[in-house]
C-alpha cells in the first residue's frame, strides 16, 4: 500500500502549457495520460499526494469480467486485452489469469447469477454457472457448502501498488510529465470553457483537462458549479501472512468474505458487502439519489456521524477557495482511512473457518480506502456540457482497477475529441438531471 510516508518519486517542472492535463494519479489518470501520449499529445499529469496512494493501490487487485454492469462488459473484456499486453511493457505487475468465482449461498443468488449471464452472452463471456458438486471439487476441503457458483476462468489479478506505479513510469518513458505533491487548486476557466489549470505551484495552460479524481472529484466540480451526487465508502481489507495454497488459485467471494491469493504467499481479505459511509454535506444533498441503493441493500452499508478532518465531505472540509492559497487537496494529501478493527478480526475467523485445512490465519497488515459510488454503481465518463475542455471519469465504485486500462483509453478520446468505439451513455453526466430513471448496476 502507498502511503503519504512513501517517497516521492516523480518531481519533473511545472511546464507552462500541454495539449492534456489530467487530475489524479490513480490507474483512470495514469492510463489516461499514457494513452493520451501514445497518441501523440504533450501531457502532463498532476498528483496532490502519490501516484497510487489512494484507492488504486488499496483494493483487491481483481481484474474481472465477472458481475460487471453489462454496459460495462465491452469495455471490460477491452480492459483484459489490454492488462494482456501490459507487463511486456511495464515489468512484472503479479498479472495472472487465475479466474473469478462468486459463490452462492442459495437458490435466490444462483438465480440472480443466470440472469446476469444471459444479459452477458452476447459477448461471449468465459463464464459458466457451477452447482454444489462443481464447487465441491474446485475447493476441497472447504469448511462449508454452497448452492453453487458462477465461475469465470478468463479473469485476472494483479499487485495494484505494483502495478499503477509501474504504469505511471512507463508513461513518463512515453513522455507524460507526471508530478506528485501538486495539487490542482482550481481550473482556469473563461467564457465557460477550461483554459487549463492553477496549480500549488503555477498554472499550466492547456483546452483539454480530464478529472480523474477519485474520491476527491465532486469537491472540485462542486467548487465550478457543476454537482454530482457522488459519495465515498470507506472499504476494509487485510493481508494475511503467507499461507498454504489452495487447489483454486483465483478470486473468490461469498455472503461473508472475499479473498485472493497474493504473489508474497499470502492472501488479501476483505468483508463482502460491507462498506461504512461518513455522513457529510454531500451526503444530505445526495441522499435522494442513493435512496434506492440503500432500500436495496440495507444491511450492506453503516452509516458513520461525521468523517475525520480533511476528508471530502467533512463538515469542516472548505467548500470555497481561492487559486492562491491553500486548497483541501493540500491538506489531505493521501487519503488514508483506518480500517474497520472488527471486521479484520472477523476476517481472519471468517478465513480460518472457511478453509481450515490451510491452519490458522493470522492478519499481517490492514487498511482502508475510500470508494468513489455513484447512486447507480456505475461510473461518469463523460465531456461537462457546461465547461467546454473537461472530460470527467470517476465514480468508478469500487471497479477501477480491473476497468481502467480502457476508460483511461476512453478518456483519452473523450479529451481529444476521437471516437471512443464505445456507448457511453449509461455512463453520461446528465443522466441525474435529465429525469430518466436510474437504474441500478448488479449487485454482484
Amino acid at each position: 500500500m502507498i502511503t503519504a510516508a512513501t517517497a516521492i518519486e516523480h518531481r519533473a517542472t511545472l511546464p507552462r502549457q500541454a495539449d492534456v492535463v489530467v487530475i489524479g494519479g490513480g490507474i483512470i489518470g495514469v492510463m489516461t495520460a499514457w494513452e493520451a501520449a501514445k497518441a501523440g499529445h504533450k501531457v502532463v499529469l498532476l498528483e496532490k499526494g502519490r501516484i497510487a496512494g489512494e484507492q488504486s493501490s488499496r483494493n483487491w487487485g481483481w481484474i474481472r469480467a465477472q458481475g460487471r454492469d453489462i454496459a460495462e462488459l465491452p469495455i471490460m473484456l477491452e480492459a483484459q486485452t489490454m492488462w494482456s499486453g501490459l507487463e511486456a511493457v511495464t515489468g512484472s505487475i503479479g498479472l495472472r489469469d487465475t479466474g473469478t468465482l462468486y459463490l452462492a449461498k442459495d437458490q435466490a443468488e444462483m438465480d440472480r447469477y443466470a440472469d446476469w449471464l444471459t444479459q452477458a452472452a452476447p459477448y461471449q463471456v468465459s463464464s459458466r454457472i457451477l452447482d454444489s458438486n462443481d464447487v465441491a471439487t474446485m475447493l476441497p476441503g472447504a469448511g462449508r457448502s454452497w448452492a453453487g457458483a458462477l465461475h469465470t476462468p478468463t479473469d485476472m489479478r494483479a499487485e495494484p501498488w505494483v502495478a499503477v506505479p509501474a504504469m505511471a513510469r512507463a508513461a513518463v518513458r512515453d513522455g507524460v510529465t507526471v508530478i506528485e505533491n501538486c495539487a490542482v487548486r482550481l481550473l482556469d476557466i473563461a467564457a465557460g470553457a477550461v483554459k487549463g489549470v492553477i496549480t500549488e505551484k503555477g498554472r499550466i495552460a492547456a483546452d483539454a483537462v480530464v478529472l480523474a479524481g477519485g474520491a476527491w472529484s465532486s469537491l472540485l466540480l462542486r467548487r465550478h458549479g457543476v454537482s454530482i451526487p457522488q459519495l465515498s465508502v470507506r472499504a476494509t481489507v487485510a493481508q494475511t501472512d503467507p499461507m498454504a495454497a489452495l487447489d483454486y488459485a483465483g478470486g473468490g467471494v461469498d455472503n461473508r468474505l472475499a479473498w485472493r491469493r497474493r504473489e508474497d504467499g499470502g492472501y488479501t481479505l476483505a468483508p463482502a458487502g460491507f462498506h461504512e459511509l461518513f455522513v457529510g454535506p454531500d451526503a444530505f444533498r445526495a441522499f435522494t439519489n442513493f435512496a434506492p441503493q440503500l432500500i436495496k441493500d440495507p444491511l450492506g452499508t453503516r452509516l458513520l456521524p461525521a468523517a475525520p478532518r480533511g476528508y471530502p465531505d467533512a463538515w469542516r472540509t472548505p467548500r470555497r477557495w481561492s487559486g492562491d492559497t491553500p486548497s483541501p487537496f493540500e491538506a489531505m494529501r493521501v487519503l488514508d482511512p483506518s480500517p474497520n478493527r472488527t471486521k479484520v478480526a472477523k476476517l481472519a475467523r471468517d478465513f480460518t473457518d472457511t478453509f481450515p485445512s490451510l491452519g490458522r490465519t493470522r492478519i499481517k497488515a490492514s487498511w482502508a480506502g475510500l470508494i468513489d459510488t455513484m447512486p447507480d454503481v456505475v461510473p461518469v465518463v463523460d465531456t461537462c456540457a457546461d465547461l467546454q475542455g473537461l472530460t470527467i471519469c470517476t465514480g468508478m465504485c469500487g471497479h477501477g482497477f480491473g476497468i481502467g486500462p480502457a476508460m483511461g483509453r476512453i478518456a483519452t478520446r473523450l479529451a481529444t475529441n476521437t471516437p471512443t468505439g464505445h456507448d457511453l451513455s449509461r455512463f453520461r453526466l446528465s443522466r441525474f438531471t435529465d429525469g430518466a430513471p436510474l437504474v441500478l448496476g448488479p449487485n454482484l
